[in-house]
């Protein structure tokens, strides 16, 4: 089985700890020099997947023109957690009432969504569709770089915690940058081991 490396996209502008970026957010400078810095890559990695969202692209181009990797998948399986709308360009001291409450009853209630974004249940459901298009993908390439976002990326990681596993990746982020080895390929359920497209 072809090993599979995760990497969190670099800084973005606007970036604040707690803070729910907007989809938009771009690299910064910054975030250009870490993907330099994050070089090289382990040995034996092949290809590169990427979230469709600006800040990992970027990230992922710039890994692919630095080291002659070619991009060959960009899947929405990777993209980070949707948070709801009213708490994009937000931190903690300015959360509105509702995603307060919804914040209260998430883990009671998994599959309860706060507005347009996505529940518990939705992110893990959709973790485990993007393991199985990463194995599927890193089949069909050998070892892969997938390059996402910190939520997606911990609950990728802690898959066997189910929806739960929301809450492990939100206290344990990532560093801009840092990559990881995916765990050995958990149990991920009926319907999910065909590889997904």
């Amino acid at each position: 089985m072809a090993d599979i490396w995760l990497m969190r996209h670099g800084a973005y502008e606007g970036h604040r700890p707690g803070h729910h970026a907007p989809h938009e957010a771009a690299l910064t400078q910054e975030g250009r020099d870490q993907v330099r810095r994050a070089l090289p890559l382990p040995d034996g990695i092949t290809a590169i997947v990427t979230s469709p969202i600006p800040r990992a692209r970027q990230t992922a181009t710039l890994v692919s023109h630095l080291t002659s990797l070619p991009i060959v998948a960009t899947s929405g399986f990777l993209a980070e957690w949707r948070a709801p709308s009213i708490v994009l360009g937000r931190t903690a001291e300015t959360y509105p009432p509702a995603y307060r409450a919804w914040r209260v009853r998430r883990l009671a209630n998994p599959s309860l969504r706060c507005e347009d974004g996505e529940s518990l249940t939705d992110l893990h459901t959709r973790a485990r569709h993007c393991a199985a298009f990463l194995h599927h993908t890193a089949g069909r390439h050998g070892p892969l770089l997938a390059v996402s976002h910190t939520l997606l990326l911990g609950v990728l990681t802690h898959l066997p915690e189910g929806p739960a596993a929301f809450t492990t990746a939100a206290k344990t982020p990532w560093r801009f940058t840092e990559t990881r080895l995916l765990p050995a390929r958990p149990h991920v359920g009926p319907g999910l081991q065909r590889p997904v497209r």
